[in-house]
């Protein structure tokens, strides 16, 4: 009551219209925002959802406590596999996930988490932020209410857990896999049944008989969900997602509504959590492969020359005919494809050179 009449005292003169306006700033800046994040993970799952927890840490702490996000492990608020549609509808503020689970609401989607036989992760990312992938990615999300940012990267993932050895394409008729996105479309066409699952139902799958096998990330989370127990053979022939991304939804009309210096924590906590897991997972992948080998005599293979050249062709094959029946396919892909065939002669003459060398001298 003392402040109101101490402002009115002011009269209309010009200390009292320079008083209101900073009223109202300082009480803006003190509002705390807070979001709720919905996963396709569960609850504080190695590296991915402790990826998500991360995120949401650093946008507490760029933010200096303005902005808060809750995060809710699958089946929580959500199921694994509705978090698209719980942010569009602004149930949730904010999603993390990945865009291929999508590809039956949105087809171009599967592009902006892993392309068979594409690029790999440092190349993706520089699509991404560099190439124009971003920016795609954004025009399309945004016609189902939604921002996209890449948050995190497992990395080259394997081929996948096999109860059966692979010794030429005829074993690979009739096996039923757990595989999502593109890769799995194009094991349908070589004889496999594929089908896709999040993460809480592959380890009863395989111990059931419901799968033959299964495909989840790599060695550091498939032995977190004991895939080893339950399988024999562990392929590392990687074709299925030489890079895949962790994806960031936002609510539109949500991200609309931040101030601007708070959508910039949210860009720079995005890139942040980006790199920080995809160092996560090498680090952690060496770990585990050990683990995996040394103690529990886990067995590794490799698909056959036939096998491997089969995936290719069902590969292509699959990727033309999406293009060819979605421009927005089309489009997202012709800048990929764009992209990969500027840095490939790069990436050939460094990266690859590099570890050619290094394991000819045995280095």
């Amino acid at each position: 009551m003392q402040r109101r009449n101490f402002l009115k005292t002011l009269g209309a003169g010009a200390a009292g219209v320079a008083a209101a306006p900073f009223v109202a700033t300082t009480a803006k800046a003190q509002e705390t925002i807070t979001w709720d994040m919905v996963t396709s993970w569960p609850r504080n799952f190695p590296a991915l959802g402790t990826g998500a927890n991360e995120f949401a840490q650093r946008v507490e702490a760029l933010s200096g406590g303005r902005m808060r996000i809750r995060v809710h492990g699958a089946g929580e608020l959500v199921p694994a596999m509705e978090v698209f549609d719980a942010v569009a509808a602004g149930t949730a503020e904010m999603g993390h996930s990945t865009a291929y689970y999508w590809r039956g609401k949105v087809a171009a989607s599967q592009f902006f988490t892993a392309v068979p036989f594409g690029m790999n992760t440092t190349e993706t990312n520089a699509w991404l932020y560099h190439g124009g992938g971003q920016e795609l990615w954004d025009e399309i999300y945004a016609k189902h209410n939604l921002k996209p940012f890449a948050v995190g990267n497992t990395g080259t993932q394997m081929a996948g857990w096999f109860k059966k050895e692979i010794n030429s394409l005829s074993d690979m008729q009739g096996i039923r896999l757990r595989l999502p996105g593109l890769a799995g479309e194009a094991m349908n066409r070589i004889g496999v049944t594929t089908v896709t699952m999040p993460a809480s139902e592959i380890f009863t799958s395989l111990q059931t008989g419901v799968l033959d096998a299964a495909d989840w990330v790599g060695p550091y989370n498939d032995m977190a969900l004991g895939l080893h127990q339950v399988t024999d053979y562990y392929y590392t022939s990687v074709w299925n997602e030489p890079s895949a991304v962790l994806e960031g939804t936002v609510n539109l009309d949500a991200w609309n509504a931040l101030p601007d210096d708070l959508k910039a924590v949210v860009r720079e906590a995005a890139k942040a959590s980006n790199l920080s897991m995809i160092s996560e997972f090498a680090y952690r992948n060496a770990q585990a492969l050990e683990t995996l080998v040394e103690e529990h005599g886990v067995q590794l293979r490799t698909f056959p020359e036939d096998v491997m050249q089969a995936l290719y062709d069902a590969s292509m094959e699959v990727v033309q005919a999406q293009v060819d029946s979605d421009p927005d396919s089309k489009k997202v892909y012709d800048s990929y494809v764009a992209f990969q065939q500027l840095v490939r002669p790069f990436s050939d003459v460094g990266e690859y050179s590099y570890l050619k060398g290094r394991e000819a001298v045995g280095a």
